[in-house]
């Protein structure tokens, strides 16, 4: 993606947004050929002011003046046809495009590694999916055709008036370069204003996204004034880059009027001396180009601003195209269909890092065998999240190779291979919609009559059955309306209901009470009965009917075997760790 030279204009981003208006050809023709004969028709009414000022109104003639009147007024309704003709169908096309580039921007977007979304803020990416989209629309409504018929009509606007006199025509061209130049200097510095404007918009829309989704820590640590002086000085920042743009508007407008103001001067002044002098300017003609001089010099001004609509289109198609060519996706050359695995998984010398040289896994080998329940344990950061990263292909790894029943995951199509594997999260993520939904994700195969039949099974249809509307209860924005363990459950179920062959449990009961303890490990030992099943777990009770512990630390599989086995080792790793949480849970 080129970066910004600083240039007025960028004709790649421009050729790049216009590509898109191909499907909608018949669409764009209607629209620009209103474009055109709007600019046509219009500079018929002053030719026909000329006509009726010094054929009939100056010659008192009733029945032509009526005539012409009557003409005027048919023009004028043609105008006003394609008007709307051209209002309605530019604005069409414009929202048929931006929701073509919006799906296309989003479907790339759930492509995305992990890595990306660890990297980018979530405000800034709203930011490119909503309102610059919304800019880009404008682009197309308010730029190009508005543009396209500003300028045949000041074209059409010159040809006549070099046709009807051209010692008028050249006086009221006089103030056209003045103008013009002072037009190119607003665009190039109204570019990079608007550039700093979407910044701040970006960077507004990310801060307060942030803080809203994390309010409980804000208020928590009773850090509602910090944030508020953090969020007037991004406020600040956003008001000054409106308020530099809107200093150049207020710069370049008055100048531009008094520009027309002098060029129709000149018009009276030059024509009315002609006419005085019977050097065959007449009033009529005197009257008509100040209309004509109106008519070239109001679009000149609002090509100025209509400029700056397609501006800012081009400057919010560069970062939209910016997210679009960002190659930042999983590898999908895999063919194979991951359908009724077995389960076995095998790491062989994995190396991994999520930024580069500082590594998480160092080269680790480990086998699960097929209805396998294996646990891994170890301190924060050795490594144990990492590894159910990579069995679905959240992230790439370094070096190694990762099997599933023999085949590297690699080769496998991803959309299968992640359709067989189930992860419960430690913290659960659901969606402002009902616990049905949220549990079937809204995939059609799977009916509410089986959804209740697997609650049955895991012990926790009575809890849903006991909220408002059960299953169609609506838990809100990130499943508030629930308790962490109530979400926890309701993700156990989501597991569940997708059948995989291979689960995987990350910290599951870390931070629920006692009693959605009990629930969730009558679930855990339902769910992973006859299935490969990884545990992962600070609370090292419920891991002892584990077929294999692996105990990590930094990065490495220090100790593995059975929890008896573990602790028969004297001074090893899994042994002190099980001995200090059974003095804690004793002390306590």
């Amino acid at each position: 993606m080129a970066e910004n030279s600083g240039n007025a204009f960028d004709m790649k981003i421009f050729k790049r947004l216009m590509s898109f208006a191909k499907r909608y050809k018949l669409y764009f023709f209607i629209a620009s050929s209103s474009t055109i004969l709007l600019a046509l028709f219009s500079v018929l009414s002053p030719y026909i002011l000329i006509n009726t000022v010094d054929d009939y109104i100056l010659t008192k003639d009733r029945e032509g003046l009526l005539n012409y009147t009557m003409l005027m007024l048919g023009v004028l309704l043609i105008e006003v046809v394609l008007q709307f003709t051209f209002i309605y169908f530019a604005n069409w096309v414009g929202q048929h495009i931006i929701r073509d580039i919006r799906a296309k921007i989003f479907r790339h977007i759930l492509q995305f590694k992990m890595s990306y979304f660890d990297k980018n803020s979530v405000g800034k990416l709203v930011t490119r999916v909503v309102s610059d989209i919304e800019t880009i629309a404008a682009f197309f409504s308010n730029g190009v055709f508005t543009i396209l018929s500003d300028i045949l009509k000041m074209f059409a606007v010159t040809v006549i008036m070099l046709i009807l006199n051209w010692k008028l025509a050249l006086i009221t061209l006089l103030i056209l370069p003045i103008l013009i130049y002072a037009t190119k200097l607003f665009q190039v510095a109204i570019k990079v204003t608007f550039q700093e404007v979407r910044n701040q918009v970006a960077n507004l829309n990310g801060f307060v996204q942030e803080r809203v989704t994390g309010m409980k820590i804000v208020q928590l640590f009773n850090r509602e004034k910090i944030e508020y002086q953090n969020f007037k000085e991004i406020n600040q920042k956003h008001k000054k880059a409106y308020v530099k743009a809107i200093w150049y508007y207020s710069v370049f407008f008055p100048i531009a009027e008094i520009l027309s103001s002098i060029g129709i001067g000149l018009i009276v002044w030059f024509g009315g001396g002609q006419a005085i002098q019977n050097s065959g300017i007449t009033v009529g003609m005197i009257m008509g180009f100040i209309q004509f001089a109106q008519m070239l010099f109001r679009p000149l001004r609002q090509i100025a601003d209509k400029f700056n609509q397609l501006q800012m289109g081009i400057v919010a198609g560069e970062r939209v195209f910016k997210v679009i060519d960002t190659e930042s996706t999983i590898d999908k050359n895999g063919t194979i269909l991951a359908k009724n695995l077995e389960g076995n998984i095998s790491f062989d010398k994995v190396r991994f890092s999520y930024v580069k040289d500082e590594e998480v896994l160092k080269g680790i080998s480990l086998d699960v065998k097929s209805g396998q329940t294996i646990a891994i344990v170890g301190a924060t950061g050795a490594g144990k999240s990492t590894i159910i990263n990579l069995i679905n292909r959240f992230y790439e790894i370094d070096s190694g190779t990762i099997a599933v029943d023999g085949v590297s995951v690699d080769q496998y199509d991803l959309e299968s291979l992640r359709d067989q594997v189930a992860i419960v999260l430690q913290d659960v993520f659901l969606f402002s919609d009902s616990i049905l939904n949220n549990i079937t994700l809204k995939n059609n195969s799977i009916t509410e009559q089986e959804v209740e039949e697997a609650a049955k099974q895991i012990g926790i249809h009575d809890f849903i059955a006991s909220l408002p509307g059960g299953y169609h209860y609506n838990v809100k924005e990130r499943g508030a309306m629930l308790s962490s363990g109530q979400r926890q459950l309701i993700a156990f179920l989501r597991a569940y209901v997708s059948k995989p062959s291979i689960l995987i449990l990350d910290e599951a009961t870390s931070s629920v009470d006692s009693h959605s303890e009990q629930m969730i490990q009558y679930a855990t030992e339902t769910i992973t009965k006859g299935r490969t099943s990884i545990v992962i777990a600070h609370r090292l009770a419920t891991i002892k009917q584990a077929d294999k512990i692996i105990v990590m630390d930094k990065g490495l599989i220090v100790e593995e075997g059975s929890h008896s086995e573990l602790l028969q080792k004297q001074n090893g790793y899994y042994k002190n760790l099980y001995d200090k949480q059974f003095s804690l849970d004793k002390a306590s």
